[in-house]
């Protein structure tokens, strides 16, 4: 028992995941796949579709490795979870209307990251979808892979979309929770390897995973 605590103390990150892989498989019925394409060492990307607040949770609970994510810096600096997001090394990013400087030093901690052999998750779309599609990737993506050139591992997330942390029927998180233990798919891809990642490709790649995740949510 002493042992226990000891090594909960000395890996926090590690402990926290396990917590977050119960929670989540408490509040969802789940469906992961392609789990082993992520490295099982080495720095890699896993990029995915940005549907609701708790996609990292998903996204983190079902990866073999501690992941770091990139999250907005509002969101970050929350008074009630600022220490949970420390604890897990997310890397906060503002926009570059609120701060020119803040993308830059979001890519540097990013760099550090995959330097350090770290898997780094990212959403491309930069922001939660308003219509449960996948929208058009934006730019990070490319300002990171310039930067650090590694593998990027595709994932396509299916079936939070209409929870009361999506913009389903309203901003997220403004509305009273109606669905429990919902089917929610998580499917990665092969990683693409490295100088192989364009834009267009990883989203396409996004968006073919999202669909097989959609057909088992829908039973299909």
């Amino acid at each position: 028992m002493v042992a226990a605590l000891a090594w909960g103390m000395r890996s926090p990150r590690r402990a926290l995941r396990r917590l977050v892989f119960l929670a989540i498989h408490l509040l969802y019925r789940l469906r992961f796949r392609g789990r082993h394409h992520i490295p099982a060492q080495g720095p890699a990307l896993v990029v995915c579709n940005h549907v609701s607040f708790v996609d990292a949770m998903v996204v983190g609970g079902a990866s073999p490795r501690p992941l770091r994510f990139l999250m907005d810096r509002p969101i970050y600096e929350s008074p009630w979870l600022h220490w949970l997001f420390k604890l897990v090394g997310a890397i906060p990013v503002d926009s570059e209307r609120s701060d020119p400087g803040g993308l830059r030093r979001a890519l540097e901690q990013v760099s550090r990251a995959l330097r350090a052999g770290e898997v780094v998750m990212l959403f491309p779309e930069g922001r939660l979808t308003p219509d449960g599609e996948v929208h058009r990737f934006r730019r990070g993506l490319e300002l990171i892979l310039a930067r650090d050139p590694v593998p990027v591992v595709p994932a396509g997330l299916a079936g939070l979309w209409g929870s009361w942390t999506s913009h389903h029927g309203g901003r997220a998180l403004t509305k009273l929770p109606r669905r429990f233990r919902a089917r929610v798919a998580l499917f990665f891809g092969e990683p693409l390897p490295v100088g192989a990642a364009e834009r267009s490709r990883v989203e396409a790649r996004v968006r073919a995973l999202k669909a097989e995740a959609d057909d088992w949510v829908a039973g299909r």
